[in-house]
């Protein structure tokens, strides 16, 4: 693949990519990505989608009793503080300055 002397032809250990390295430059000048053996087949694709499209609707749903319950926990934390407010006796509030 290497064309010239100062090119250098490398293979990725990690993902088996082969990148061309010209030396003189000190870019790569190219780079060829290997087949992917685990491509979906075309016959697959149906199922794939619909397996995608139920997943999303899933995590849809999930979020939406996660709202709702969000919902009733804020609003059952709102009456707790409002009848807490309610039953201690109004103050006048402390100042610094009062405290001299």
């Amino acid at each position: 693949m290497a064309k010239l002397k100062s090119e250098l032809e490398l293979t990725c250990p990690c993902c088996g990519s082969t990148l061309v390295v010209d030396v003189n430059l000190g870019r790569i000048v190219a780079h060829h990505e290997p087949e992917r053996t685990d491509k979906p087949e075309l016959n697959d694709a149906a199922r794939i989608l619909a397996a995608e499209a139920a997943r999303r609707e899933s995590l849809f749903e999930q979020s939406i009793k996660a709202e709702n319950s969000r919902d009733d926990a804020l609003t059952r934390r709102f009456e707790e503080a409002l009848k807490q407010a309610s039953s201690e006796p109004i103050t006048k509030p402390l100042r610094d300055f009062d405290l001299d």
